[in-house]
């Protein structure tokens, strides 16, 4: 068991931080007789706690008492330790150029950390990581951390990993329905970019590297089809569902659908940029829709003014979920506009989850971590981080990638995901694997490095429910005794339940709906 002595100020952030690290722990109380203390708060209580662990940024009482040496460090450092490297986005202290500082006192060992932690996972749910440390998983190198250091000195820990029972971790396939067949298109910037990166940018991405000889005829050869598809004599070739569907192959996946043609929506500054508006409707698309849910895929909402407007949002998930035949909805906005109160906004627009926190330019983890996470700012919606975009991938605006450099880039995603559970979140939008793009390859190799990494496939509303699932989890007896919560009749699979016995052992069981588990 952990005991926290935390500010007031704190509690919200350090009950979603022990969500995310699933293991026994309670607020201190004096008295406590926890194994473990951590204290984030600058007077330290008395413990006999074996191991205390004291985080942050400035001195307190324990550094008065010990006279410890402290260097202030900016904010923006990094923090090393073991395996352990990651951005501390507050300020922080070093240790005789040592990101711990380390005591014995008696039976009790007592570990001084220099940074906030739970002012460190505010700023990653809240305000996220800027995109020159996108590839740094922050927030799950936090739990790495304290998970070590527990285990190495107050070992046995029990936990219950973001791993489901039988595989590695989750992929979510999600696809950003924007564009609906170019024959919507007709004289407008969408063709004729269209018709530039078909031609001409399809010579400069041979060149690159970027595309092979056979895309460039593939390209050429939609270029001349493309009167006949407007005329309605060629079949469209930017109508890709059915495609989706072959490559998946039997997986699960999420479309998320724009609700209505011709809306903008409003941007942060009050602006209506018209390159966001859709030039279709979904109210044509009801059959399709229909006839996706019954292959296994989930149709959500695709937000154009829901991030700000609870009217909107309510408007918005009303015209989806009665094309889609369903009661419940997930979002994810439109070009990813989102503000500080779209969370609760959101929620009050009646969504069950959101997928909009990740970035339009680059790859990795925005908000530092793998895990479904519940906003501060909501009381039940919870969030599914996006961490792999195509477009980011391959515009020349962004990282501008060639398919075996995308490859590289995605690899470590996949490993991380892979090693320490979690979800990867991909999202391929409905146009790309048509001319011009033709990024299908990719997306089949990114699919078979996730099979041959152990993935669970799931759509995005699945994988929330399992996240659910392992938040309703209860520790009794000081976490001696694990209960599972009702899984109810959702397609989801089994928990598990770590011990780890050492720094080096730790073993697994299947926690299954309404079962309990002895763990120690």
């Amino acid at each position: 068991m952990i005991a926290v002595a935390a500010s007031e100020n704190d509690r919200a952030v350090a009950a979603e931080f022990f969500e995310l690290f699933k293991t026994p722990w309670k607020f201190f109380q004096p008295g406590d007789s926890a194994g473990v203390l951590l204290c984030t708060q600058g007077d330290v209580p008395v413990s006999s706690a074996k191991l205390v662990l004291i985080y942050g940024s400035g001195l307190n009482s324990f550094d008065r008492s010990r006279a410890v040496p402290v260097q202030p460090q900016p904010a923006g450092k990094f923090f090393s330790h073991d395996k352990c490297q990651f951005p501390v986005y507050g300020p922080s202290l070093a240790f005789e150029n040592a990101g711990l500082y380390e005591v014995k006192n008696g039976s009790q060992t007592v570990i001084r950390i220099g940074y906030d932690l739970f002012g460190e996972v505010r700023h990653l749910l809240t305000a996220g990581q800027p995109a020159e440390h996108a590839a740094t998983p922050a927030l799950d190198e936090h739990i790495s951390l304290l998970r070590g250091l527990i285990v190495r000195h107050a070992a046995p820990l029990v936990e219950i990993p973001p791993v489901p029972a039988g595989k590695n971790f989750i992929t979510c396939l999600t696809h950003d329905v924007d564009h609906v067949g170019i024959r919507n298109h007709r004289f407008d910037h969408t063709m004729f970019g269209f018709l530039a990166r078909a031609t001409f940018g399809s010579v400069l991405d041979v060149l690159r590297g970027k595309k092979t000889a056979g895309q460039l005829f593939a390209n050429w050869l939609a270029v001349l089809k493309l009167p006949f598809v407007h005329l309605g004599l060629a079949k469209d070739f930017w109508y890709q569902f059915d495609h989706y569907v072959e490559i998946e192959d039997g997986l699960p996946s999420t479309f998320f659908v724009i609700p209505k043609k011709g809306e903008t929506g409003l941007d942060a500054n009050g602006k209506r940029p018209a390159k966001r508006a859709a030039s279709y409707d979904a109210r044509d698309l009801e059959e399709i829709l229909r006839g996706l849910k019954r292959r296994g895929k989930e149709v959500c909402v695709h937000g154009i003014d829901a991030w700000h407007d609870v009217s909107a949002g309510r408007d918005e998930k009303k015209i989806i979920t009665g094309l889609a035949g369903t009661t419940e909805s997930g979002i994810r906005m439109h070009w990813l506009y989102f503000g500080g109160q779209s969370h609760e906004i959101l929620e009050q627009g009646g969504f069950a989850y959101d997928s909009t926190v990740g970035y339009n330019g680059t790859v990795g983890y925005r908000a530092g971590t793998t895990q479904v996470f519940k906003p501060l700012t909501a009381k039940n919606l919870l969030e599914l981080p996006m961490h792999a975009m195509d477009t980011a991938l391959f515009y020349p605006s962004y990282l501008n990638l060639t398919p075996a450099q995308a490859a590289e880039k995605i690899a470590p995603l996949i490993a991380h995901a892979a090693g320490s559970g979690g979800t990867l979140v991909v999202n391929w939008h409905d146009r790309s694997i048509a001319p011009e793009r033709l990024w299908d390859g990719s997306y089949v190799a990114l699919i078979d490095g996730c099979k041959k990494s152990g993935a669970w496939f799931a759509t995005a509303g699945q994988a929330v429910d399992w996240f659910r699932a392992r938040r309703g989890i209860n520790f009794e007896d000081g976490g001696a005794r694990v209960r599972a919560g009702n899984f109810g009749t959702k397609d989801i699979p089994a928990l598990r339940v770590r011990v780890h016995a050492s720094a080096e052992k730790f073993a697994d069981r299947e926690l299954c709906d309404g079962m309990e588990v002895v763990a120690a």
